[in-house]
């Protein structure tokens, strides 16, 4: 039996979740496991104001908890997995200054935890965390090149090809987000009509507001919106309400994003030919608003070869990905020091 911690870093919070591998797993996958329990879980607010000293105490005090109320010691836990936002450095842990986590400037980890308590810790970026846990546990199971979107607050992705992570020369390796897909646009990752402008939970907000400004100077009324003097209210929840009640304004700002999305995906399956495209967060909630427009562009830009093998779908893992993810980079570096 194997006792892992995963620690999931965010901007708004975070969660230390203890996993546990039964000791004789009777269908492997390619990294050993068929199948994780969440033991346990605890969550509390990021004090992002407070600096990271205060976080990272935090953290390592909840470890503590979540080890001692589930009546192990540190000495029976196999591995700790960290997930969180890049820039890092993966393989020395080192976390770099995530513009989400303002004052986490190389912040060593890794090199921290393992002192604390005597077990070795890995850093994955949440990308490449989110796809390592399809890969292992979700939609991706089963297949050996995926790609992995988060399709959150932010857009980014991680690569599983020919069966490994693939996490690049200095971790930037899936920093989709960044891609100019036009001139001018919603602003995404520091830039005016990238990928991330049009694809994200933020993007969907800046286009809902750019058409509800539009409405609002025709003296029209907007259904999400009351007045010009709320736009900074509208979020891609209210969005997405409004357009599956039927709002036509809500559901063209979909399928302006969805259309972008089906760029994006034919750029990415053409240069990877991947047999999998897996997407979370605000696709999976809104696949129905998102999918018909994307899968045309896809259809009609795509090398016939390539598209033909790959399916896209929603993440399988829904809500719990984050608790999955940093356990999975936990997995995936234990099976790789074993394999090493």
């Amino acid at each position: 039996m194997q006792n892992l911690v995963g620690v999931d870093i965010g901007g708004t919070k975070c969660a230390v979740v203890l996993g546990r591998i039964p000791g004789d797993d009777p269908r492997p996958n390619r990294l050993g496991v068929s199948d994780i329990t969440i033991v346990d879980k605890i969550s509390f607010p990021t004090p992002v104001s407070a600096g990271y000293e205060s976080a990272l105490e935090r953290i390592q005090s909840t470890i503590e908890e979540i080890v001692s109320r589930n009546g192990l010691r540190f000495e029976d836990l196999t591995r700790i997995g960290i997930s969180c936002g890049g820039p890092l450095d993966s393989k020395r842990g080192i976390i770099m200054s995530p513009p989400n986590l303002p004052g986490w400037d190389n912040v060593e980890i890794v090199r921290i935890l393992e002192d604390r308590f005597g077990v070795k810790a890995a850093l994955q970026n949440d990308a490449n965390a989110g796809a390592l846990a399809e890969w292992l546990f979700g939609a991706a199971r089963g297949y050996r090149n995926v790609i992995f979107m988060t399709f959150g607050t932010g857009l980014g992705a991680g690569l599983i090809l020919d069966g490994r992570l693939y996490s690049g020369t200095s971790d930037m390796a899936g920093e989709v987000g960044h891609i100019r897909l036009e001139r001018f646009g919603p602003v995404g990752y520091g830039k005016s009509g990238s990928w991330e402008g049009f694809c994200s939970g933020n993007g969907i907000a800046q286009l809902a507001r750019i058409k509800a400004l539009e409405r609002f100077q025709l003296g029209e009324t907007v259904s999400f919106c009351a007045s010009i003097d709320e736009l900074d209210k509208i979020d891609a929840k209210l969005v997405a309400e409004a357009a599956a009640s039927g709002d036509e304004l809500a559901r063209e700002v979909y399928r302006i994003s969805g259309y972008y999305l089906g760029v994006g995906c034919s750029i990415l399956i053409d240069i990877l030919n991947p047999e999998i495209i897996v997407i979370g967060s605000v696709f999976a909630r809104a696949t129905d608003l998102l999918w018909p427009e994307a899968k045309r562009v896809i259809e009609a830009e795509c090398l016939p070869h390539s598209h033909r093998v790959c399916k896209v779908v929603p993440a399988g893992l829904s809500e719990a990905i984050g608790d999955y993810a940093a356990l999975s980079v936990a997995i995936a570096a234990d099976a790789e020091s074993d394999s090493g």
